[in-house]
């Protein structure tokens, strides 16, 4: 037997998707005070769900396009917004878009929300650092956990590959957090909102670094030079031009010594240096 909210609702939420709605009026109000939307801009959902978010959103005047996996749900929002002008329903896996794809010649940076499913956030995330130079900011919410690892300081245990992987592209801050029963289904855990903003002079090769950080992390309590230094003949000299000390763990070094890290090694693929941001 149906519950009343999912009677309300209409459908019922899949386990197999990860799905639990937003359905806390006061939640929804805080993200889209955070967010601020206005009218003329272009702004990404990601997993519109039932809408609570994509009301407010569409509300303001803003362009939304909304993209959602689940094909039960993409005709419903349809129809539920079938005289908004301002919305456009993409059935999609946000892991295999082309965000620039949404970029107009003349427009201006998209900005991007989404309630993640907890089970592929951090896929979502690292998907979405590949196309950061297209946005102006991104407004998620994972588990409170994930965002614990994205705004870890350096010689904090949480501090990982994720952390210094999101910290080279973008800054990162913590809203605020987000209980168990502002969703149905309720979940077990509680969840964060994080405000993501693109640096203005990313890495010019996502690849090397993504290589470079998750060999460093590969064994955590391992020193930089037993996770790095096996794979080069002459990797001393490259921890001596960063001015790294190779004894170091990896959750220790801070974002300005992982820039000089990825110089040093980024030479044995034939890059030239980066400057920070």
């Amino acid at each position: 037997m149906l519950t009343r909210l999912e009677q309300m609702s209409g459908s019922t939420a899949k386990k197999s998707l990860g799905q639990n709605f937003l359905v806390d009026n006061g939640i929804v109000s805080k993200i889209i005070t955070s967010v601020s939307p206005r009218l003329g801009e272009t702004i990404v959902e990601i997993g519109p769900g039932k809408g609570a978010i994509t009301d407010r959103l569409l509300a303001s005047g803003a362009t939304v396009i909304a993209i959602e996996l689940d094909r039960l749900l993409v005709p419903r929002l349809r129809e539920q917004y079938s005289s908004v002008k301002n919305l456009t329903v993409i059935e999609a896996d946000a892991l295999s878009v082309n965000y620039r794809e949404f970029l107009s010649n003349d427009s201006a940076p998209l900005r991007l929300v989404a309630n993640l499913p907890y089970y592929i956030s951090t896929a979502i995330l690292q998907r979405l650092i590949e196309f950061a130079n297209v946005f102006s900011d991104l407004t998620l919410m994972f588990q409170k956990e994930v965002v614990e690892r994205i705004i870890a300081q350096p010689r904090n245990r949480e501090r990982g590959f994720l952390t210094v992987f999101v910290e080279m592209y973008f800054r990162a801050e913590k809203l605020f957090d987000v209980p168990p029963s502002a969703f149905f289904p309720v979940p077990k855990v509680t969840s964060a909102v994080v405000r993501l903003l693109p640096r203005s002079s990313p890495l010019p090769d996502i690849q090397v670094f993504r290589s470079l950080a998750s060999r460093a992390f590969a064994m955590k309590r391992k020193t930089l030079f037993n996770n790095l230094g096996r794979e080069l003949t002459d990797a001393q000299a490259a921890f001596e031009r960063a001015e790294v000390d190779p004894t170091r763990r990896a959750e220790t070094l801070d974002r300005s010594e992982w820039l000089a890290l990825y110089t040093s090694f980024a030479e044995f693929h034939d890059h030239s240096q980066v400057p920070g941001d």
